[in-house]
């Protein structure tokens, strides 16, 4: 846990806070004013969470703390035009999780959700998909029918395992039969994305992309790394099912290249990397102008997920929503565990509702967030490595 404290000029100026370190992999923020008024955030890296702490104590120290927490859009140009090196996963996701407790209290300030302070619902409820299967899928026609049973209308299972360069027909086919088998499960009615986890090379991802689109996925996510964006085009010349990415894009320049190009149909920022409620807001407006629909990353906990339904609540383009209940990463402790009502996340014939609370729309259960915070949590992703010894992508 970390705090830090300053003289305040009014009850409204900011004047604490604490970071809590919690599994399963998270890092939350408390921000609070000097009469009381309490945001919470989540800014994380996964697996770089002690990195990610250290740039949000560096911002909160040099900028924010004595601050009036209203002048949002002020914050976030100091946070990300103060220093001279911008940009990136640290900075952008330290950036975010204070921007979503500034917006917390703003709500809170107002009594009102933060999407009534961005202009007002564009829908009442959003469409929400589940994770099938882990890291390496298998199995994945049961688990299928399962969600499809509990209520769930769309699906996202990774595509492969570990690849080569240039691998052999016999992987290709083994996605292939993943993704028939589960669409021979679930039927024609229940979309199902495919994600490509930046694991596929731009060869494979031309196989792979060609080869299941037989089986109608939603979209297949990131066919390869964002650095790699310069092959979506050609990727995409190869299938009709639409080219999702975005989830390691962190701010609206990264994004400016991929909807000038056009070969993207879905772009998907992480509410908690790309720069939090004020940046994707914007990213959402850009995407709407280019006709490329908004799906926020969130393999995260229950404030980052809030974080994403209030931008998805005044966001026109926005298509459906990650949510991480259940998801193959959190094994100790899940979204719901850290709400005092978890009820505000029911879901209901595959969508959830837009939370109307003040600020987020969540009531965080801070004792347990505390009682968490003194676990150890040491959560860093696997190392793969291919037959011969060498790195292979996760």
């Amino acid at each position: 846990m970390s705090s830090g404290n300053a003289e305040t000029t009014g009850s409204s100026r900011i004047a604490d806070y604490e970071l809590f370190e919690v599994p399963p992999r998270w890092l939350v923020l408390r921000l609070e004013t000097a009469d009381g008024v309490v945001g919470w955030g989540e800014p994380i890296v996964e697996g770089r969470a002690h990195t990610v702490r250290a740039a949000v104590e560096e911002l909160l120290e040099s900028y924010l703390l004595g601050e009036d927490p209203a002048d949002i859009e002020d914050h976030w140009q100091t946070m990300y035009r103060g220093g001279f090196y911008r940009g990136g996963p640290v900075l952008m996701s330290a950036i975010a999780g204070i921007d979503q407790a500034l917006w917390d209290i703003k709500g809170k300030r107002f009594g009102a959700p933060i999407h009534e302070l961005l202009g007002g619902k564009a829908r009442d409820r959003i469409r929400v998909y589940q994770w099938i299967g882990g890291d390496r899928p298998s199995e994945v026609a049961d688990e299928a029918r399962q969600k499809v049973e509990s209520g769930f209308t769309a699906l996202k299972m990774n595509a492969t395992s570990e690849l080569q360069r240039v691998d052999d027909p016999a992987s290709v086919a083994a996605a292939v039969d993943r993704l028939a088998e589960v669409r021979e499960a679930v039927g024609p009615d229940v979309d199902v994305g495919v994600d490509f986890h930046g694991r596929v090379t731009k060869p494979m991802a031309k196989r792979l992309a060609a080869a299941l689109e037989p089986y109608e996925p939603m979209f297949v996510e990131e066919p390869v790394l964002p650095e790699h964006n310069d092959a979506l085009g050609t990727i995409a010349a190869h299938t009709t099912t639409p080219i999702a990415t975005g989830e390691r894009m962190y701010s609206r320049w990264d994004f400016k290249e991929v909807f000038e190009d056009g070969s993207v149909d879905v772009i998907q920022p992480d509410l908690s990397h790309a720069g939090g409620i004020t940046e994707v807001k914007k990213i959402a407006a850009m995407a709407e102008a280019y006709d490329v629909a908004v799906a926020p990353h969130c393999p995260l906990g229950p404030i980052a997920l809030a974080s994403c339904l209030q931008v998805d609540a005044c966001s026109p383009n926005a298509l459906i929503q990650e949510q991480s209940l259940n998801i193959h990463y959190n094994e100790t402790s899940d979204v719901l565990d850290y709400l005092a009502d978890p009820s505000v996340f029911d879901y209901e014939d595959g969508f959830v509702q837009i939370p109307d609370g003040p600020g987020l729309g969540i009531d965080v259960n801070e004792a347990y967030v505390r009682e968490q915070a003194e676990k150890t949590v040491d959560w860093h992703n696997p190392v793969w490595r291919h037959e011969d010894g060498s790195v292979a992508e996760w």
